[in-house]
């Protein structure tokens, strides 16, 4: 069959099916096109994206700005690999660091790369500025987390159909209770060997567990008494998701980059991805400070692909587009708009039980067992009613739509949304 025929989505499912591995379970929609905050699939139905990639296109679908960087850079320069120098990585470098707040960055390209570069760094930085014997660092982890499917990650993960029969896994990892100050601080007064603590301020794939306003700033105050790195995974939550510029920050006030930056939960080690480049490269990024980062010499790690030209010009034009139509603010006050009506609706729901998130990430959860089918099939509806979201656990659903919708179309979402679960009331 060629490529170039039209096919059905029956017939393009099908083809996934047969040739693709089964390592991820859509939703029944084939896609084709998206602009702003809304998809349409390959018979011109016109659908909300209310995942945003998971949190990728937070700056919408194929932002103009962001598009036009990334095929002006491709028309001059794609890679080079590290081997020589680029003119747009140092602009970049420059940029990114100023940007958030540090000394320096080492970019790679996806999420998860990124999380296993922090490792390496902090392990790396234990042994050779803390003083930890080498092998003994220890790097504390929170249960339920999700920092991707690498190997090593995989081994301090709970999620079981993640981990079966890809042992023996990695050492070294120490695992608590999410949202726990207390279970933090007895670990770290047990052991000398503690090297960091990897944090996600949002658990997004554990069902939008938000913790306790002042959880970052407790756990990385006593990262700070007990010498130990405060390492965010903010792939997810960053980059204004949650309406400041990062999760560890909370709900602040800030105008624009989060003011609070400098004494509210700052990252030792930051890892940035997903939204970094607005969804249209695989850019990921890990921020830290010269007495962190310069523990990194030549040859001990890097990316053929990682800060390649078009992933830095990229990169600046989505991080640009924040600033410039204040993604940040409009994730605070839609978010606080969009937990407000579905509370209105949960208060004599028998279907929907919570809400919760921060920003523009938020959850809700059915009321059913993560067993049942009942919030895929609230899905497949929604998908229907169109709108597109996924469940995470089996009974929760995330909304997570681009950070560019504007009132009127958040509150036809919400329409969309009380609709569909009135479908499925008892």
């Amino acid at each position: 069959m060629s490529v170039l025929e039209k096919i059905n989505a029956e017939a393009i499912i099908a083809l996934e099916n047969k040739y693709g591995a089964h390592n991820y379970h859509p939703l029944p929609v084939v896609l084709n096109r998206g602009e702003g905050v809304y998809v349409w699939d390959i018979d011109g139905k016109k659908y909300y994206d209310f995942l945003s990639a998971y949190s990728a296109v937070n700056q919408g679908h194929c932002h103009p700005k962001i598009v036009g960087a990334m095929m002006k850079q491709a028309q001059t320069l794609t890679l080079t690999s590290r081997a020589f120098y680029n003119d747009q990585l140092g602009p970049f470098e420059e940029f990114v660091t100023q940007y958030f707040g540090f000394d320096k960055v080492l970019p790679m390209n996806t999420g998860a790369e990124a999380v296993e570069t922090a490792l390496k760094l902090c392990r790396k930085w234990a042994y050779e500025v803390k003083g930890i014997a080498e092998h003994e660092a220890q790097i504390i982890v929170c249960d339920g987390n999700f920092h991707g499917r690498t190997t090593t990650i995989i081994s301090f993960s709970n999620d079981e159909n993640a981990r079966k029969n890809f042992g023996p896994y990695t050492e070294g990892f120490i695992k608590i209770p999410y949202d726990s100050i207390e279970a933090l601080e007895k670990v770290l007064q047990s052991s000398h060997n503690i090297a960091g603590f990897l944090v996600e301020p949002i658990q997004g794939e554990a069902g939008v567990f938000t913790p306790a306003d002042d959880y970052m700033m407790r756990a990385k105050e006593l990262c700070n008494q007990y010498n130990v790195l405060f390492i965010a995974d903010e792939i997810q939550t960053g980059i204004a998701r949650t309406g400041s510029l990062l999760a560890v920050c909370g709900e602040c006030s800030c105008e624009n980059k989060c003011e609070k930056q400098a004494t509210y939960a700052t990252p030792d080690i930051l890892i940035l991805g997903k939204a970094l480049s607005g969804g249209a490269y695989p850019v990921s990024a890990v921020l830290a400070n010269d007495s962190i980062m310069n523990v990194i010499k030549p040859g001990q790690h890097g990316s053929t692909f990682g800060g390649n030209p078009i992933a830095a010009a990229v990169a600046i034009a989505a991080l640009e587009v924040v600033n410039e139509e204040n993604l940040i603010q409009n994730a605070r006050a839609l978010g606080l708009l969009f937990r407000s009506k579905l509370n209105e609706y949960i208060k004599t729901s028998s279907i929907a039980t919570l809400v919760r998130g921060r920003g523009l990430l938020n959850a809700i959860v059915i009321n059913d067992s993560e067993e049942s089918e009942t919030a895929w099939n609230i899905c497949l509806a929604l998908r229907d009613n169109g709108l597109l979201a996924k469940p995470t656990h089996g009974n929760i659903i995330r909304f997570a739509p681009p950070l560019v919708m504007n009132e009127d179309q958040l509150l036809d979402c919400v329409s969309i949304i009380v609709k569909t679960l009135k479908q499925f009331e008892k």
